[in-house]
């Protein structure tokens, strides 16, 4: 299986709060680019590509965004994020597009129950009323607004890139699967986990960090199942027993998205096809076994199939020598565990990139401002996310819940 941003990329929202250590780069300006403005592509359709994408339009600048999806409908965007305000609101303020999230986020989404395996609840979370502090919303909502906020024609869509090519001038060229080559002043890698951009900076490669989620779903649960809407609440109801997670999060339209979290070498599912629903319930109702019944259901009730999302991440520091017109930003960058981070660091890296674009006097420079900013920060917070996953998933079992204090609001546990 590869590495993909549907596992819980909200796991610790209330666990994990950017540090505020390095400033922002940018603030409202006029462009200072040439009167000639460069050609840039962004590969991938993502959060961070598209808010960089907008953000850039809005100041005039032309942007071309490739993405290997066949369309925007092609598949599921995956389940609820919580949209932080000192990262990806921050994002989306540069795009234009707070107000618009806001009349779509879903503030009591930031509702949390944490629970032992026995369902008994330890700590109850209640927003505040007022609170956007980090409402949730359906990356597909997400994504329909960002791709809404584009000029028409911006997304290329079936335009899987297959190699990137620094020119001996400093332009770069883009080699498609299916298309003709194309070349750029500036290609942005925003393509994930496994990008192809990055190769022509860096030979890192994603490694397996001993995690795995298992995504279930359930529809029109309200009415089918009220037991676990009740349970679950408005937002994420989470029981833990030392390395063995249960979580489960509302999504918009009466649907519930259940991750089944555990550490585990990446062939735990070694001997079963995960085509064969009914044995990949029986092994992990095995694993869970001890697990009080109510939350057992939510492995034995779920819509559909099971998707096995093991966790990879990139080095830390994940670092490269400069190569002229091209950059990286989101899990292209630094992809971490998927602790509330990803989403949002991708967005701001996004919005961050376009503002050098715009406030700087060529391409060279506006890579150099931005990078000065992302690599340090997204190493601190890879770092980060790297000891809460160790602490929500410790290698050693045990019957225990163990939330972390940084979850329960008691730092002293």
């Amino acid at each position: 299986m590869t590495a993909t941003r549907a596992a819980p990329d909200g796991i610790g929202s209330r666990a994990h709060s950017l540090s505020h250590q390095h400033p922002h780069p940018f603030s409202d300006r006029s462009a200072t680019m040439s009167s000639t403005p460069p050609r840039i592509a962004i590969v991938g359709g993502g959060p961070g590509g598209l808010v960089c994408a907008r953000t850039l339009q809005r100041h005039g600048i032309p942007v071309t965004v490739f993405e290997r999806e066949a369309t925007a409908g092609a598949r599921s965007q995956g389940g609820t994020l919580d949209i932080r305000e000192d990262t990806g609101q921050v994002g989306l303020r540069a795009a234009g597009l707070f107000d618009q999230f806001l009349a779509l986020s879903r503030p009591d989404g930031q509702e949390m129950r944490l629970m032992d395996r026995s369902a008994t609840v330890l700590h109850h979370h209640r927003p505040e009323p007022g609170d956007t502090g980090a409402p949730e919303i359906d990356r597909g909502h997400l994504r329909t607004l960002l791709l809404d906020s584009l000029a028409p024609g911006t997304v290329r869509w079936d335009h899987p890139v297959e190699k990137t090519v620094p020119l001996p001038d400093g332009t770069v060229r883009l080699e498609f699967a299916r298309h003709a080559a194309e070349e750029f002043d500036l290609v942005i890698g925003a393509d994930g986990a496994w990008s192809r951009v990055r190769r022509a900076l860096s030979d890192a490669q994603p490694t397996y960090s001993g995690a795995a989620f298992v995504e279930v779903c359930f529809n029109d649960v309200d009415r089918r199942f009220p037991a676990i809407a009740e349970q679950v609440g408005q937002g994420m109801m989470w029981a833990k027993a030392g390395h063995r997670n249960l979580i489960a999060q509302r999504n918009a339209d009466s649907r519930i998205r259940v991750y089944i979290g555990f550490r585990a070498p990446l062939d735990w599912h070694e001997g079963i096809d995960f085509a064969d629903t009914e044995a990949v319930r029986a092994r992990l109702l095995d694993r869970y076994a001890g697990f009080d019944e109510s939350l057992l259901g939510l492995m034995r009730h779920n819509d559909g199939a099971f998707k096995n999302h093991p966790v990879f991440v990139l080095p830390v520091p994940h670092t490269w020598n400069r190569v002229p017109g091209i950059t990286l930003l989101g899990d292209a960058a630094h992809l971490m565990p998927p602790v509330g981070v990803g989403a949002n660091l991708a967005m701001l890296d996004g919005a961050e990139l376009a503002q050098c674009v715009i406030g700087r006097p060529s391409i060279d420079e506006a890579v150099a401002a931005y990078e000065s900013i992302m690599v340090p920060r997204s190493t601190e917070q890879a770092a980060m996310g790297g000891a809460i996953l160790a602490a929500l998933m410790p290698e050693t079992d045990s019957t225990e819940a163990g939330f972390p204090g940084f979850l329960t609001g008691d730092e002293g546990a």
